[in-house]
C-alpha cells in the first residue's frame, strides 16, 4: 500500500486560485534517443472515472487581472534560459498517477527507477515531499517532489531568479494533445502545469515560453495538435494574454518554439506537416501571429548524421526566427571539444544571419541514464562544472549571447542543473551526485555563464 494521498483542495496557483485535484491513473512511457523523452499512454483505473477531453481543456484560464501590467519581455540576446520538463508526479500528490517519470515498471523502489539524479528537497517544506521506498545511508526515508505542487514549482522559478536564469521554455508534448486516448487525464496535468508555470513566471519576474515536442506523433495528428492550439489560445490566451507580463517575445510577437524538425530518427511525421503546423503558428490570421522557434538536429546546416537528407528542410528552416541545434550526446568532453563548438555555431550563425534568424545554441552539463537503461550505458561526466564551462566559452567565443541549458529538472537524462543531492538513497539503484559541489553548482555556473555571454566576464 502506498502513502495517503496529501490533501491537496488547500493547493493554490500563485495567483491564488484553486488548483483543480481529482484522482487518476499511472500513465507508461516511451523514451526516445538522446532528446527529452515523455510520451505517455494513460491506463483508466477502475476506481476513477476517466477525464474527458473537453474536461482536461476546461481548466485553462487567463492570468489573473492585475492594476498595471508591465511589457512583455522582448528577445533572446543576453539571456540564458533553461528547458523546464515539469514532468514528475508523486505518489500522494492528488494526481492518481503514483510516481509517473521517477519508476520503471510501474514501481518506484531499489532497483526500479528511471532518473540517475536524486534532487535536494533541504529547502522543502514538508508538504511538498513525497516519502518512497527509497533509503540513505543512514536509514532515514528518501522523499521526492510533485511538479504539479505549485509551491514547488514557483520555488524552481525563485531558483531561477536567485542565480540569474531569464526563463523556462515549458516542454508541451505533442502527444498530449493530439493521439486518441480513453483517458485524457494526462492532458488535463499538463494544462494546470502551463498555468503553474505562467503564474510562477510571472511572480518571479522570469520570462517563460512554450515549446511544443513533436516526438511520438506521426502526420495523422497534426489536426488534433492544431486544436491543442486553439484551446490554448482560447483558454489562457496563451501568447495574447494582456495580463501574462512574463511570456516572451521576439522580433514583436510572442515566440512559441516547435522542437523536432528535421531530424533523420524514424519520424512518423515529415517535413511537410511540420511546416503546416509552423505556418498556422506565425501566418494564420485567427490562431497564428507568433515568432517561431525550431529545435533543429545539431548538423542541420550540412544535413549529415542526425539530420534528414531532404532537400525541403533548408526552405522549412527559414520560415522560423530563431533555430535551436539540439547538442545532447553530441560531444563528450573530447580535447578539441571548444573549438569543434566554436567553429559549429560560428558557421550555423553565419547562415543564420545571412536568412535574418537568430541563433539559440544548446548547453548541457553531462549526462547519464544508467538507471534507465542499464549500467552498461555510457555516461557524460560533468568534470566538476568544466565540461559545462568549455561549451560556455566555446559559444562567447563563436559570437553568440545567448543560451539554453538543457535541462533544468531533468534528473531522468542526468542532464538537471538544479539542486541536486550528494548523499542520494543507497541500495540497487545507483545514483549520480555532484561529486561532492554544493547542490547549486550548476545554478551557480548558469549564472556565471550568462556574466561571460553579456560580456561582464573574460572568455578565457
Amino acid at each position: 500500500m502506498g502513502p495517503p494521498e496529501k490533501d491537496c483542495s488547500s493547493w493554490k496557483r500563485v495567483d491564488n486560485s484553486p488548483l483543480m485535484c481529482k484522482v487518476h491513473r499511472l500513465p507508461m512511457r516511451f523514451p526516445f534517443f538522446l532528446f527529452a523523452l515523455a510520451v505517455s499512454f494513460p491506463t483508466i483505473s477502475s476506481a476513477q472515472s476517466p477525464v474527458t477531453r473537453d474536461e482536461a481543456y476546461a481548466v485553462l484560464a487567463p492570468a489573473a487581472a492585475r492594476e498595471t501590467s508591465p511589457a512583455n519581455p522582448e528577445g533572446l540576446e543576453g539571456r540564458v534560459v533553461t528547458g523546464y520538463q515539469g514532468w514528475f508526479r508523486a505518489e500522494g500528490d492528488g494526481t492518481g498517477m503514483s510516481f509517473h517519470h521517477y519508476g520503471k515498471g510501474r514501481k518506484f523502489e531499489p532497483g526500479h527507477c528511471t532518473i540517475d539524479l536524486w534532487p535536494d528537497l533541504s529547502e522543502f517544506d514538508e508538504e511538498e515531499k513525497f516519502p518512497t521506498a527509497f533509503r540513505h545511508a543512514d536509514g532515514s526515508v528518501a522523499h521526492v517532489f510533485s511538479s504539479l505542487h505549485p509551491k514547488t514549482v514557483n520555488r524552481h522559478f525563485q531558483w531561477m531568479a536567485e542565480y540569474g536564469i531569464d526563463g523556462a521554455f515549458v516542454q508541451r508534448f505533442a502527444t498530449h494533445g493530439a493521439t486518441e486516448k480513453r483517458n485524457w487525464q494526462g492532458l488535463k496535468w499538463e494544462n494546470e502545469k502551463l498555468l503553474l508555470c505562467r503564474d510562477a513566471a510571472m511572480k518571479n519576474k522570469r520570462n517563460w515560453i512554450l515549446m511544443y515536442d513533436l516526438s511520438g506523433i506521426s502526420d495523422d495528428d497534426f489536426e488534433r495538435l492544431a486544436e491543442d492550439w486553439k484551446h490554448l489560445r482560447e483558454g489562457m490566451q496563451l501568447g495574447i494574454d494582456p495580463n501574462d507580463s512574463a511570456y516572451l517575445h521576439v522580433n514583436g510577437k510572442p515566440l512559441v518554439a516547435i522542437w523536432g524538425v528535421g531530424f533523420d530518427d524514424d519520424r512518423k511525421y515529415g517535413l511537410e506537416k511540420a511546416e503546416w503546423f509552423i505556418r498556422l503558428l506565425k501566418h494564420n490570421p485567427e490562431w497564428g501571429g507568433m515568432s517561431i522557434m525550431l529545435g533543429v538536429p545539431y548538423y542541420w546546416r550540412e544535413q549529415i548524421r542526425d539530420a534528414t537528407e531532404d532537400q525541403k528542410l533548408h526552405s522549412v528552416l527559414k520560415l522560423a526566427d530563431v533555430l535551436s541545434p539540439w547538442s545532447v550526446g553530441r560531444y563528450r568532453g573530447e580535447e578539441d571539444m571548444a573549438e569543434k563548438i566554436r567553429a559549429i555555431q560560428s558557421a550555423d550563425r553565419k547562415w543564420a544571419d545571412k536568412n535574418g534568424i537568430q541563433m539559440l545554441p544548446v548547453l548541457y552539463p553531462g549526462f547519464s541514464w544508467k538507471n534507465l537503461y542499464g549500467e552498461e550505458e555510457k555516461s557524460i561526466s560533468r568534470d566538476g562544472g568544466r565540461f559545462l564551462w568549455k561549451q560556455f566559452q566555446a559559444t562567447a567565443m563563436a559570437g553568440n549571447g545567448t543560451a539554453y541549458l538543457a535541462m533544468f529538472d531533468e534528473i531522468d537524462e542526468g542532464t538537471a542543473i538544479f539542486k541536486c543531492s550528494n548523499d542520494p538513497p543507497v541500495g540497487e539503484s545507483v545514483f549520480q551526485t555532484f561529486e561532492g559541489l554544493p547542490s547549486d553548482h550548476y545554478l551557480w555556473l548558469a549564472g556565471e555563464g550568462r556574466r561571460l555571454l553579456r560580456g561582464e566576464l573574460p572568455t578565457r
